[in-house]
C-alpha cells in the first residue's frame, strides 16, 4: 500500500502543470479515490488539495527567483484562471507577494513528500472483521469541532442534552449489537488531519427497525463489512491511541480500505476510567491489488 502510495505522490508531481486524472490514481494504488484521499490525509496531516497546491507554490517561488517567469506567466504554468488568484494564494502562503520574491530574494520551500511505514511502541492491535446488514444509527446529532485528544466539551454538552425519557426511548430501539449506547461520526471537513473544521456526531443506538419517529435523527447504513476494534485501558488516551495506530499502522499495511460510512464507537463502563472497555468500527473492503 505504502509503495503504490509513493508512486500516487510521484505521479501528481508530474502532472503539477496540469489535471490530475483521479481515475489514475485509483489504478495505481488499486483503491477508490475517497480512500486514497482519506489515507493520504491520515498519513500526512493535510488534505490531498492542501499538499497539491503548496507543491505548486513552491515550485511557483523556484521559477520566479531562478527562472526569470513573470507573475503572469508563473500563474498559467500552475492553473491559476487569473493573476489576482495566484496572487492571493500565494501571498496566503509564503507572506509575500509573488511580485516581491526577486526584490527580496527569498525562497520558501514545500518539498515532496514519501511515506514510510514506522511503528512505534508496542499496543496490541485486538480485532475483529465482521459482515453486518443495512442498519440505522438512531439519536441526537450535533455539529462539533474536531479534537484528536482529551474529551471534546462540545460532545460532552450534547450527551448531556439528552434527557432520561430520550434514552429510555432509544434503549427501546436498540435490537443489534451492542445493544447500547454508541457514538458515530461522520460528514468530516476536509482539514480534519490538521485538527481544523468539524464533523457531525450523533449518540444514539444501532436498529434495524422500522422507525416512524420524528424525535431522534437516523442515518442510514447500508449493508457493509467493519472491522472492529477493541481496547482496553484509560479513557479517552487508550480509545485515542487505538485510533491513531488503526491509521498510521493498520490500514497501510492491510489488505483493506476505507468505505464511505460513519465511524462507529463504544465505552463501557466509565466509572473507573482508568480501565475502561471500548470498541472502534471502520467500515472498510478488500482492496484490490
Amino acid at each position: 500500500m505504502l509503495k503504490s502510495m509513493n508512486e500516487a505522490l510521484e505521479y501528481i508531481e508530474s502532472r503539477l502543470h496540469d489535471e490530475i486524472d483521479e481515475s489514475e490514481l485509483e489504478r495505481m494504488t488499486g483503491t477508490s479515490i475517497y480512500h486514497f484521499r482519506r489515507m493520504f490525509s491520515f498519513l500526512s496531516g493535510m488534505s490531498l488539495g492542501e499538499y497539491v497546491r503548496n507543491r505548486k507554490l513552491s515550485n511557483a517561488t523556484f521559477d520566479l527567483l531562478h527562472e526569470g517567469m513573470s507573475v503572469t506567466e508563473t500563474a498559467f504554468k500552475y492553473g491559476y484562471v487569473s493573476v489576482d488568484g495566484f496572487s492571493r494564494a500565494f501571498r496566503e502562503w509564503a507572506g509575500i507577494s509573488p511580485s516581491e520574491v526577486k526584490k527580496k530574494n527569498m525562497l520558501k520551500a514545500f518539498p515532496k513528500l514519501s511515506f514510510q511505514l514506522t511503528i512505534q511502541g508496542g499496543i496490541n492491535m485486538d480485532y475483529r472483521i465482521e459482515k453486518k446488514e443495512s442498519f440505522k444509527i438512531v439519536g441526537v446529532k450535533k455539529r462539533v469541532p474536531i479534537q484528536f485528544e482529551g474529551e471534546n466539551q462540545e460532545i460532552i454538552k450534547l450527551a448531556k442534552s439528552i434527557t432520561h425519557e430520550q434514552r429510555e426511548i432509544l434503549y427501546s430501539y436498540a435490537n443489534m449489537e451492542p445493544n447500547q449506547i454508541v457514538s458515530a461520526s461522520y460528514s468530516f471537513d476536509d482539514v480534519r488531519m490538521e485538527e481544523k473544521g468539524g464533523l457531525d456526531h450523533m449518540i444514539g443506538v444501532l436498529t434495524t427497525r422500522e422507525l416512524d419517529s420524528k424525535k431522534f435523527d437516523t442515518v442510514e447504513v447500508p449493508a457493509l463489512t467493519w472491522a472492529v476494534f477493541s481496547s482496553k485501558g484509560e479513557f479517552p488516551k487508550v480509545m485515542q491511541d487505538t485510533w491513531g495506530k488503526i491509521v498510521s499502522e493498520w490500514l497501510p499495511s492491510s489488505d483493506y480500505e476505507l468505505v464511505e460510512a460513519p465511524e462507529i464507537s463504544f465505552t463501557g463502563d466509565l466509572s473507573d476510567r482508568s480501565n475502561v472497555h471500548s470498541e472502534i468500527w471502520i467500515a472498510i473492503k478488500k482492496r484490490e491489488m
